[in-house]
């Protein structure tokens, strides 16, 4: 089983406890902005199951009908979590609107309060741990776990503070509030999840400094050839694909050109772990007048 697969497995077993907390703290004290919590976990669980699903089906081998891999499905699942968190924003939002009307008295809340930072602080644990196997493993789908995970994490500080200064003033519609900022939260936090995916699936280009990093990788390892030009690359999932033109001098043997070929290749693995990267070798008459010099 791969470190991915297990950490995936991991978050939805964490989703699961940290919702069973957060329903027990919500029951405690009754209020509507322990409940605005409780729900955004649900949506945990279920982004969580997604996450799994996609990262076991992003690992299978590239087949017939995907000879290029099947990295993408972790974007997929990313935007369904962003799409999910909108909705359950829009549950929190319905839950606040129906208790500024009939405010609900609050009960045991030092108590209920205790309970929710426990799962608050198992989620911030949690958090930390998606986001930095995320990007080491370069996984969309665990970083985007981590990062709603983020959100959730300063939703419930607010949500403490809120009801605190309920409790403490009196104003019972200070509880729905809260909720209210809670959904405002979580729905800023899924459009950007949503938009940070939808750019993987649009090909967007790598980012500018990794960009940059290639660029000095052919730069300095393509010796023997005197530039590369069209350079386009694009992520998919947990793979980058990066491709361009190598200008050689026209006496070069093919074997010659293969050499620089591989070891340009080899440079590159080492800055993009798990990279396809395709070259199309062309004789000199074929340079452009931009390109990657070589040095």
């Amino acid at each position: 089983m791969s470190r991915i697969t297990k950490i995936a497995i991991g978050s939805l077993l964490v989703g699961i406890v940290v919702l069973a907390i957060k329903l027990l703290a919500w029951r405690m004290t009754g209020s509507v902005a322990l409940l605005s919590d409780a729900l955004e976990s649900i949506v945990n669980v279920a982004t969580a199951a997604a996450a799994l699903a996609a990262v076991l089906y992003a690992r299978r081998p590239a087949d017939a009908n995907h000879p290029y891999g099947h990295h993408k499905a972790e974007l997929f699942s990313a935007v369904l979590e962003g799409v999910m968190i909108v909705v359950a924003a829009l549950v929190i939002l319905h839950e606040a609107w129906g208790a500024f009307f009939q405010p609900r008295q609050i009960t045991a809340p030092l108590a209920g309060l205790l309970v929710n930072g426990v799962a608050s602080v198992l989620n911030g644990i949690w958090c930390w741990v998606l986001i930095t196997q995320g990007r080491s493993l370069r996984s969309p789908a665990l970083l985007a776990d981590g990062r709603h995970l983020r959100t959730d994490v300063v939703s419930s500080v607010g949500v403490v503070f809120g009801v605190l200064v309920a409790v403490a003033t009196g104003v019972a519609w200070l509880d729905p509030l809260m909720a209210v900022l809670v959904a405002l939260n979580i729905l800023w936090a899924g459009w950007v999840v949503m938009r940070q995916s939808v750019g993987g699936l649009m090909d967007e280009s790598l980012p500018e400094e990794t960009l940059q990093e290639v660029r000095t990788v052919i730069a300095q390892e393509a010796t023997g050839a005197y530039q590369a030009h069209d350079l386009r690359t694009r992520s998919a999932g947990s793979a980058s694909f990066v491709e361009f033109h190598l200008v050689v001098p026209g006496e070069v043997s093919v074997n010659q050109a293969h050499e620089v070929c591989d070891r340009v290749e080899a440079a590159l693995e080492k800055v993009l772990p798990g990279s396809v990267i395709t070259i199309h070798v062309e004789p000199e008459d074929k340079a452009k007048r931009t390109g990657i010099t070589v040095r």
